[in-house]
């Protein structure tokens, strides 16, 4: 049972991006509901530029996409847990990632963030994170990577 300060989560949304930090977060996800049993789903999205309909058939990324996917319900199924994998195509990464959270009425939305850095060394955060801490409408969580060995 969870201890009285610990958040209850009838049903989050995990942001797979198909970076290592994916695992980690499903991982997390599962850890984190195990016993209230909530309803779990991974969205992976596909990113479309301007050129492109929303409804393209972009099936060399799609297969990626569908690996992500697996890979994430394999953690579900070694964990005894249980998750239903989406894949969005859509222009904003953050945008969609929200609106699936909005349009499921979740109660959390995870997601992991890689630990880049751009040219100069600054660290880079990109644009999804900072848009879904903005317009999501449930707790937000981000789970950022550990440095890598260059970066220390």
């Amino acid at each position: 049972m969870p201890e009285a300060n610990t958040p209850v989560f009838r049903r989050a949304v995990i942001a797979l991006s198909g970076s290592a930090i994916d695992a980690g977060i499903v991982r997390l996800a599962l850890e984190v509901t195990r016993h209230t049993h909530a309803e779990l789903i991974a969205v992976h999205v596909v990113e479309l530029d301007w050129t492109q309909p929303l409804d393209a058939d972009v099936a060399e990324r799609s297969e990626e996409a569908q690996r992500v996917l697996d890979a994430a319900e394999g953690i579900a199924e070694l964990m005894h847990g249980k998750l239903e994998s989406v894949l969005v195509q859509a222009r904003d990464v953050g945008a969609a990632i929200v609106d699936e959270a909005a349009a499921r009425e979740a109660d959390l939305l995870i997601l992991g963030l890689p630990y880049r850095t751009r040219f100069g060394g600054d660290f880079a955060i990109g644009r999804a994170v900072p848009y879904a801490l903005k317009n999501a409408p449930c707790a937000v969580w981000v789970v950022r990577e550990p440095m890598g060995e260059e970066s220390r």
